[in-house]
């Protein structure tokens, strides 16, 4: 079964939970992936730290912040998913500048190595990643998944979707991540994209912060993502796996 299969035949809407690497702790990382896989998310998204993470709010900003802050790198990300067995699918959100570091042959190899589906590099245009990137990144299974706005065009949406072979990331508003916005005022756009019918399923993330934010954008689409009110549910946590479990059953029963 391939990863946009995976997505299509959910019996219910995606559930997918993005996580900064190397937060709150150096090595959170294992025991983040196991507790989530526990509480039976559909499928996590894991954040590889940067400097200047463009497309993110001040929650993620600081994740990020504190996680180069306590040294992780991506090597160790690779490193600590080796240790991690279970089946959950995995996506790595990143910037292209930490892929060409680390060197885009190695990273491929890497993300095969420890069964990463997809990787979403929002600073990695669509036509550069068709002339250099997309066969290399295809022949380690790896899926390109690319953001789509409420400003972009049906015409480049319909590009979008014909590059995709996963899932089409439809970011709910213009704003950075975490700047709770209603994304009630997003229905014209789900909307729009709802009656697009693409070829590729589209999952939405930015401003769900809860069960009513998650059901309404699951009425339009195939699921929510969901990152600044994880991340702000385990800043302080004491016990990881446990308030794991009580965020997510907060969000889907």
């Amino acid at each position: 079964m391939t990863f946009k299969q995976y997505i299509i035949n959910r019996k219910r809407p995606i559930l997918n939970i993005y996580f900064t690497a190397g937060f709150p702790g150096i090595n959170s990382m294992p025991d983040i992936l196991e507790g989530l896989s526990e509480a039976g998310v559909d499928m996590v998204e894991i954040g590889i730290p940067f400097s200047d993470p463009v497309s993110d709010g001040q929650t993620i900003q600081s994740s990020n912040s504190t996680a180069i802050n306590n040294g992780i790198t991506t090597e160790l990300i690779f490193q600590q998913l080796a240790l991690h067995n279970t089946d959950i699918p995995k996506v790595i959100m990143g910037y292209f500048n930490s892929v060409l570091q680390y060197g885009v042959d190695e990273f491929c190899e890497q993300c095969a190595l420890n069964r990463i589906h997809g990787v979403i590099l929002p600073d990695l245009p669509p036509d550069i990643y068709i002339e250099k990137y997309q066969q290399k990144f295809l022949s380690h299974g790896m899926s390109a998944i690319f953001l789509v706005t409420p400003e972009t065009s049906d015409d480049r949406i319909r590009y979008i979707d014909s590059l995709s072979n996963a899932f089409i990331y439809a970011v709910s508003s213009s704003s950075t991540t975490g700047k709770g916005t209603d994304i009630r005022s997003s229905e014209a756009y789900l909307s729009r994209l709802q009656k697009m019918n693409l070829d590729n399923p589209v999952l939405v993330g930015f401003s769900i912060k809860n069960k009513s934010d998650y059901e309404f954008v699951c009425s339009y689409t195939a699921g929510a993502i969901i990152g600044s009110a994880f991340i702000n549910n385990i800043k302080d946590s004491k016990n990881l796996k446990e308030d794991i479990k009580s965020f997510v059953k907060s969000i889907r029963d």
